[in-house]
This record gives structure tokens, sequence and C-alpha cells, in this order.
């Protein structure tokens, strides 16, 4: 690397061509190669020597000037990064990194100059622009237009990747809120379905150069590449991939204009000095480096301190089942008695509670919960101007003055946390409105959640009191209709391996209702058996949890299950993937303190038997689905775990199934 620096330094006053800068991963195996051939910037990734990214555009266009042609690069400068921090509310407690930096800086022909920073882990790389002041004029400000920058793999790449919609579609105008189908095993050259481009995060198969394509094919004849971004605040606007063209790959794709309602800019404005957010690209020649990957916290900072220890955990939520009709005060009464009875920390009270408890009487069911040993966390509309959702309370998260107030008397009456839903898009001003609810939160010691709303970027360790997002196409929609019943297994078994992997989501409740009703008995069923949903509280990752059990269950359920649910973790020192495919099945392991759990989901049609090395988690005990042979009714059951003579341990999850050992 130093012979490399020192050749920038001879060459680029003699040559009239192409200038070049490598970067490799501490342990050499993950190599970018950076180069302006053309006038053009251009990287590449390959790991072990295999093609990740060919020849992909990098480069912007501000106000002040073009860095997408014309430029070329005059100097490189190595370094390292070392890190160890500790994050309370992601799948890893504590963590460490060892990382190669490259700063590669270019001046296009106006002599305006850029630079483009390059962290590489050994399966991990981001990059972001930095943009100095400039010398020709001056400016103090930018405004960044669009972005070059690109993602060009390689043909035969299939995809698991979700939609971006239209602004100000689907229900009361409220999105685009990252609520569309994933589909796995795609070709790149299918046009999205709205002609928008993917969300973040982007999950890619690419077959080793070596090895023929075939759909379905195991993840050992394959690279995986996650891409993302992270670093977005309230100082830039959130991006997502456009469609995919030939020859170029995917592109950075900024918010549409009309999101917002049309409101503010779908540009980012930045100070100058300035910088982009990162952009992500993890990849592994299987599917942990994806799983397991801290790269969306490893290159953030915490913004602010927390006013106080924030506590996760798990809550029970009326909403999910039994809809608008259960926020009242008898209703809300039963789901506080059924956290208390379970153990569980926090009662969620869903939206029109302003209108249909009061918020006089609002006080007192915080104090009936706080003699319960349960706090309560409300719901809010983030309303606003954005879209046409009418559940209150509206107009208090929308302005500074309204939240003081509002943060003010929840602190007042032992509110611990607030979920705030409908927001409008990725526009730097929404950015902001996120971030302006944290800090505001904060000061009052509450927790975030948000709903109908963009991916977390880095947030949990940006911003010590969020929680989580739900930025997925959640439970409600069990609920809605027996497609998206269907449909769960092939959603939940996705998630571990792309949106849940850089960010914590709030997917909205492990069901124990056989049927998405208040009786139990009407309605569509569910269509999983109750161990796979007592896996996803394993599976999905999120500091404070939804166990969206009804006050029923604690009758219907059999005790074996109960006691399970009741000692659910919901933070993690540990995560490891042990195998998977994504939207058929998923095996992950999570240590608690001193306690391993390895939680399974199968989605397949078949019964899925594996065996696997389980010696490395101390695993004793395993809480499974029966069948009984006669009537094909299934059963949990708790049972040893067993090994043969190679120390191998051999599972069978079942159809819309799961499994737990302990």
């Amino acid at each position: 690397m130093r012979r490399l620096i020192i050749s920038l330094i001879i060459m680029l006053p003699l040559l009239a061509g192409a200038h070049e800068a490598t970067i490799a991963s501490p342990n050499g195996k993950l190599v970018i190669n950076i180069n302006d051939a053309g006038g053009q910037l251009t990287y590449a990734v390959s790991l072990e020597g295999q093609t990740v990214l060919q020849p992909s555009a990098l480069g912007f266009k501000a106000d002040f000037g073009d860095f997408t042609q014309g430029v070329s690069i005059t100097s490189a400068k190595e370094g390292k990064a070392h890190g160890d921090y500790q994050m309370r509310q992601v799948k890893q407690s504590k963590i460490h990194f060892d990382a190669n930096t490259l700063l590669v800086t270019v001046a296009n022909k106006e002599q305006q100059a850029m630079t483009v920073e390059f962290f590489v882990k050994d399966n991990d790389a981001a990059f972001r622009y930095l943009i100095p002041r400039q010398k020709k004029d001056n400016p103090k400000c930018a405004v960044i237009e669009h972005e070059t920058s690109a993602f060009n793999l390689p043909e035969q790449t299939t995809t698991f990747i979700c939609p971006q919609i239209d602004p100000m579609k689907g229900w009361e105008r409220t999105k685009p809120s990252y609520e569309e189908e994933y589909k796995a095993d795609a070709p790149m050259n299918i046009p999205s379905q709205f002609g928008q481009g993917y969300t973040f995060p982007c999950l890619f198969k690419v077959p080793l150069s070596s090895t023929p394509k075939e759909k379905g094919s195991k993840a050992s004849d394959a690279l995986w590449v996650l891409i993302s971004e992270t670093g977005v605040s309230s100082l830039y606007c959130g991006s997502h991939l456009s469609d995919y063209k030939a020859g170029e790959g995917y592109h950075i794709a900024y918010p549409q204009q009309g999101e917002n309602n049309g409101a503010g800019k779908a540009t980012a404005a930045i100070a100058l000095p300035g910088e982009t957010p990162r952009r992500t690209i993890t990849v592994g020649t299987s599917l942990s480096p994806n799983v397991e990957t801290p790269i969306p916290y490893d290159v953030v900072r915490p913004l602010y301190e927390p006013s106080e220890p924030y506590k996760s955990g798990r809550y029970t939520w009326s909403w999910l089942i039994w809809q608008d009709a259960s926020i009242n005060w008898s209703d809300q009464i039963q789901f506080i008695d059924l956290a208390a009875e379970m153990g569980y920390e926090y009662c969620l009270v869903d939206n029109w509670w302003d209108a249909e408890i009061g918020r006089e009487r609002m006080a007192d069911l915080s104090a009936y919960a706080q003699g319960k040993g349960v706090s309560l966390l409300l719901w809010y509309n983030s309303n606003g101007a954005w879209n046409d959702a009418p559940q209150t309370p509206r107009n208090c998260m929308s302005t500074s003055m309204a939240r003081d107030k509002e943060m003010r008397w929840l602190k007042s009456i032992g509110v611990k946390g607030i979920k705030v839903d409908f927001f409008a898009g990725d526009k730097q001003e929404t950015m902001k409105l996120y971030e302006d609810i944290l800090y505001d939160a904060n000061r009052y010691g509450i927790q975030v959640i948000f709903h109908g709303c963009t991916l977390p970027r880095g947030w949990e360790r940006m911003y010590p009191n969020y929680v989580a997002s739900e930025a997925v196409l959640a439970s409600e929609n069990v609920y809605f209709s027996d497609y998206h019943a269907q449909q769960e297994p092939f959603q939940l078994t996705m998630h571990p391996f792309c949106r849940n992997a850089v960010g914590a989501m709030d997917w909205g409740g492990v069901i124990m209702n056989q049927y998405l009703s208040r009786d139990n008995k009407s309605r569509h069923a569910r269509q999983t058996t109750d161990v796979f949903e007592i896996a996803t509280a394993f599976t999905n990752q999120s500091a404070v949890q939804c166990i969206a059990m009804q006050p029923n269950n604690l009758k219907e359920l059999p005790q074996l299950e109960l006691d399970f649910l009741k000692r659910i973790p919901t933070t993690w020192d540990e995560t490891h993937l042990i195998d998977g495919y994504p939207g058929k099945y998923v095996v992950l392991a999570r240590r608690h303190g001193n306690q391993w759990y390895v939680a399974g989901l199968n989605a397949q049609k078949e019964p899925l038997k594996l065996t696997l090395d389980l010696s490395a988690f101390n695993v004793k005990t395993q809480l499974a689905d029966v069948v009984d042979k006669k009537s094909k009714a299934v059963t949990a059951a708790q049972t040893e775990v067993k090994k043969n003579k190679n120390g191998m341990t051999t599972l069978t999850i079942q159809p819309n199934g799961g499994i737990v050992l302990y």
C-alpha cells in the first residue's frame, strides 16, 4: 500500500492515462480497486479473487460543481481504524472492529476537489464523499443534486429485494413506508414493480465464476452481497437503489419529489465542509457475514447521551387482533393485567386513546399499570401535513413546541415510550423530523419506536433512546388477509438475511391466537405452528419485542408454552447464523448472558431435516413441533437434545413450523 501511494505521487504528473488506487481488508481477501479512466471515477470489488462488483461509478453533482465526469485522482492516503464499543439494542453487545481506510482525492475540470473515503473490514466495506470548501468562489454550503454512485453486479446475479413504491399511494396516502413485498431469487433485469427502484437493504446472490448458475443452488456456490446505507441524520436525505441498468448496475437514487406531500426538496443540503452518509457493502462466501454484520454501527457515533438508562423488554398489544374497538379502559386493563401475569415490562396503547379513553384517564391508566409493574407505551400520529391518516393523537409530534409539551406530560404520568406512525418518505426534511422526535423524547427519558416509516440507518448507535422501526410488511397484514397469513413464513425467513440484518425491526408480534379474531374462532386462521411463532421472538431482533398474546391465551395455551413465553429475552450478546436460505428457512444462535438459544423456522411445504454442529452453544433442551401420526395435529413438545457419535445434532422442523433449543 505504501508503494501504491508513492507511485501515485510519482506518476500523476507524468501520465495522461488513468490513475489507480487499491485498498484491501486486514486479511487481504476483500479488495477494492479505484480508477479514473476516461475521467469517470469507478471502483470494483472482489473477494478472494471473485468479482463482487464490476467497475461501478462514483461521484455526484452539486450546485457548485460536477464530479460525475472529467475527474482525475490527485492523491490517495491509506490508514487504519480500530474500535471497541458497546450496544444495548442490537444483535451483539460488545463490538470490536479492525479496518483499513483509504482517502482518494479527485479534482474535476474546474480543479474543484472532493474525497472518497473507504472503510474496509474483512467482510464489509463502506464509502462516503467528503466535500471541502472549494477555493473557487469558496461556497460555505451546497446542494447535492444527485449521485452516480453505482453497484454493478455480475450479470448472472439474482436478487432478494423489495420495491420502492410511488409517493402518496396506498391507504390514506401514507406511502412510501417500506412495506412492499420481497421477492426471492429474481433476475436483475426485471423492472421493479412500481418503476421506482428498490428500498434498502438489498440482498444479492452472485454465482461463483467457476460454478454454473442454478436457481436454489447452495449458499456455498455463491457470494452473498448485502448493500445498504448508514449514518443518515437530519443532515442528509435517505436513499434507495434505482432500477437495474445493464452495464451500469444499480445507482443511488434520492427521494421522489412527491414524498412528504410534495413539501421539501428531494435533494440534500449540506454545510461545507460536509459529508454524505456511508453506503455499505457486506459480502461473504456464506450468508453468515450478512446476518452477523455490525457495519451499520461501526462507522457512526452517538449524537447525544442517554438521559437515563433505557430498559429493554416485552410488550402486549391489543390492537393487532382486537383492533380499534379495544382502545377503551376495560380492554386496556386486560392487556396490562396480561403483561403483569407474563412478567412483561410494557403494554402498548394504540391509536385513538386520547379520544376513547381521554387524557385525564390515561394518567390513571398509567398509574394502574405501574402498580402492576408494567409501563405504558403510547401510539402517536406523526402528522403534520404529509398524509391523510386520521388517527389521533395528531399534531403532537410535528413541531418542537408540541413535542415539548407532550413529552413533559408523558414523563409526568410515567409513560416510558412512544410509537410514532405514518411518516412520508426519505426527504431530508423527514429525516430531520425523526431526529427531532428522538432528541426531544430523550430529554424526558422516553424511548421511541417508528412505524409506517423508513429504514433505520445506524440509529441504534446514533440515538440512544431509539428502539426499532417497522419498515417492513409487518404482522398487521397477517390480521388483514389470509394471503398475508400464508406469506408470513416466507417473510420471516427472509428478514434475518436482509431487513433485520441492518437494523432493529418491530415486526409486531409473536401471534399466539390460532384464528385472527377476538373470539379465536372466526376469521382466517394463522398458518404457522405455535413453536414457529415462539421461535420468531428469537429470529426477529428488537430490544423491545412485541409478544402479541391475547388474554384468552392464558387459559388456552399449554402450560409448557406459557412458561416459555414468560422467559423470552430481547437483548443479545452474540448472534450467529447456523444455516438457512432467504425465504425458505433460517437457524440462528443468540446468546443472552450465559444462555444460548438456537431458533429455527421452516417456510417450506415439507419437513426440514438438518444435521448441525451445535457443540459451541451448549444447548440441552429443545421445544419443537410434534405431529400426531393419526390426527396430523401439531403440538409443542419439550425433549432432550441428542447428539450422534460425531457430536452432531439432527433437527426436524415441520412445514411452517419452528424449533428452539436452549
